[in-house]
């Protein structure tokens, strides 16, 4: 009897989640039907603040819970967390929504979303998440993994006003996010500083990992705010000095050295793309040859230098010592992440075609493997690998080829930030899951930015290649016998 109850309450809940979903739909579809567009950009804002919401009342100590894989991690979900977290995921849906059937009912059918992007994305969510739910080794089927396919498809579909608004808001809502971090060191320093972290290469500096789920995505967070920050800068400069600095204290207090690494190549992405064609033009003057031949000799040092250091620095002998000492070591397995990769292979071979399926590397599983903290491969590869199998995989490079390809298309017009969000990515690849389709959180911030960035630009190149060209401008003008005018009499008002 009870359970038949409680049955019932699930299915009417479920009924009217549906039904608030499509009024909630139908009426944003109604409100912003005079409008040139939605309101994607406010899914930053419900993102990061539900991730900021879980943990500051989490109630976690970060001095005392280390990061260590052979520790169990304690979660604690508050009341108001399993309250909010539908509310967020209606809001969700209802913004992508939206937008995909305003796209549909457009007024403006001439600029179209780039069909390629469109494709390639459902493809990825297909072969990644739908093929393992369904036909993986452990098939499981939740509603969490269309919320990624509805904000990506919408996201796809953004034109180049909300490409600004998406900037503005991911800016606005990660400066926030960060600000709130620092704020509460004074009044709960153990819930968002480690003050027993010694790993680092700051000696005493505790590490800051903020309302972030730990200082290396804080650190990853803050670079995005940079990079917004460089493409949409605050309109007062003081304001904007003033974020610059405390998204570089943040950067720099979470002592994420990927974190680091990947701003630094992602600026250099942005500075190559704006100044390298002016650079290029200065340094093959032939009227003034001194910055062209003092560029040359400069790289010839740099060459000649490292070309001495790696002859007669006995960089052999050092580096031998290095990976003998333990923080070489920790270094050679990726911090203990070669055996989760190898965990991840073995689970490939055991179903290589759909791979394990969504719920790998679940509490569960990680009790039987004895790694309680591994919530995933540490590896985008080697994670959709695993839970998706040769399908899934194969799904990642084509998609990550066709970004990658569309990053540098569009990096000119984009001012270099496409290339770098693609770059960011790809570095948080390496040791992370970034492009993971299975819910949304904050790693999926990066990968929406990109592809509204994208999405915009390509319909921008579209709507070039379709303007008319003007008959006044282009059209030479028909006179008998052949005769036209001279240059000098074509400038004459008749």
């Amino acid at each position: 009897m009870d359970q038949a109850i409680v049955l019932s309450v699930l299915v009417a809940g479920a009924i009217l989640a549906a039904l608030l979903a499509a009024l909630g739909v139908a009426g944003a579809v109604h409100f912003t039907s005079r409008r040139a567009h939605g309101y994607m950009h406010l899914i930053f804002y419900a993102i990061l603040g539900m991730v900021a919401m879980s943990n500051f009342l989490s109630g976690r100590d970060l001095s005392s819970s280390a990061m260590k894989f052979d520790e169990v991690a304690v979660v604690v979900r508050h009341p108001l967390v399993a309250l909010a977290q539908p509310l967020v995921s209606l809001l969700l849906l209802t913004l992508a929504g939206e937008r995909i059937i305003t796209h549909w009912l457009q007024r403006d059918r001439t600029v179209q979303a780039p069909p390629v992007m469109l494709i390639t994305f459902i493809i990825f969510w297909a072969g990644t998440v739908a093929a393992p739910a369904l036909l993986g080794l452990h098939p499981h089927v939740s509603h969490d993994y269309v919320y990624p396919l509805l904000i990506g498809i919408a996201a796809v579909l953004a034109t180049s006003i909300e490409r600004d608004l998406a900037y503005r808001a991911a800016r606005d809502a990660l400066l926030l996010f960060m600000a709130a971090g620092l704020v509460l060191i004074p009044f709960k320093p153990a819930l968002v500083l480690d003050l027993s972290y010694t790993q680092g290469l700051l000696p005493g500096v505790p590490r800051l990992a903020g309302l972030a789920a730990h200082a290396v995505s804080l650190g990853m967070l803050a670079q995005l705010g940079l990079l917004c920050l460089l493409a949409r800068p605050l309109q007062r400069i003081w304001l904007n000095r003033m974020a610059w600095g405390m998204g570089l204290l943040v950067l720099f207090l979470a002592q994420s050295k990927t974190a680091w690494i990947s701003f630094t190549l992602c600026s250099a992405c942005i500075l190559a793309v704006r100044q390298g064609p002016a650079f290029m033009r200065r340094a093959s003057d032939p009227v003034r040859p001194e910055f062209g031949i003092a560029a040359l000799l400069g790289f010839m040092v740099a060459v000649t230098s490292i070309t001495l250091v790696l002859m007669f620095g006995d960089i052999d002998a050092r580096m031998a010592s290095f990976f003998d000492s333990a923080q070489g070591a920790q270094l050679a397995s990726m911090t203990g992440r070669d055996q989760i990769w190898a965990i991840a292979y073995d689970e490939w071979q055991r179903n290589p075609v759909f791979g394990y399926g969504p719920t790998l590397w679940d509490a569960s599983f990680r009790e039987s493997i004895g790694m309680p903290n591994a919530t995933h491969a540490h590896n985008q590869f080697m994670d959709t690998l695993s839970r998706s199998g040769t399908v899934g995989a194969a799904a990642l490079v084509v998609y990550a080829l066709v970004l990658l390809v569309l990053s540098v298309r569009y990096a000119r017009a984009t001012g270099g930030l496409s290339l770098a969000l693609f770059v960011a990515l790809a570095l948080r690849s390496i040791s992370e899951v970034p492009l993971l389709l299975f819910g949304y959180g904050p790693e999926l911030t990066t990968h929406i930015l990109l592809l509204v960035t994208l999405a915009a630009s390509a319909r921008e190149a579209h709507a070039r290649t379709r303007q008319p060209a003007n008959p006044m401008e282009n059209a030479a003008p028909h006179f008998p016998g052949g005769f036209r005018p001279s240059p000098a009499t074509s400038r004459v008002r008749l």
